[in-house]
């Protein structure tokens, strides 16, 4: 998977969001609101390029206390709503 060309995640009144830039803002048209973890994934897959769960999940096991199984289902779940919301592919 790879995170789409024109989204990117910016602070926005203290808060992390996934906003669209250039074509992306017209197709996009939101701001994705991200919790701390979920916006160090985001940095985590836009420095992988080609990222999947399991490679998101070695990752945040290794910044984190956190089981492969448990990081493994998080992450999932983070990437699957970034897939309804249509910022990855």
């Amino acid at each position: 998977m790879k995170l789409k060309s024109g989204y990117v995640l910016r602070d926005v009144c203290g808060e992390q969001v996934i906003m669209g830039e250039g074509l992306g803002a017209l197709n996009f048209g939101r701001l994705l609101c991200l919790n701390e973890t979920a916006a160090w994934l985001w940095q985590r897959a836009a420095e992988q390029g080609d990222f999947s769960v399991d490679s998101l999940s070695e990752a945040l096991c290794q910044e984190y206390n956190v089981s492969l199984d448990q990081a493994k289902n998080d992450v999932a779940a983070i990437v699957g709503e970034w897939q309804k919301v249509g910022v990855i592919e």
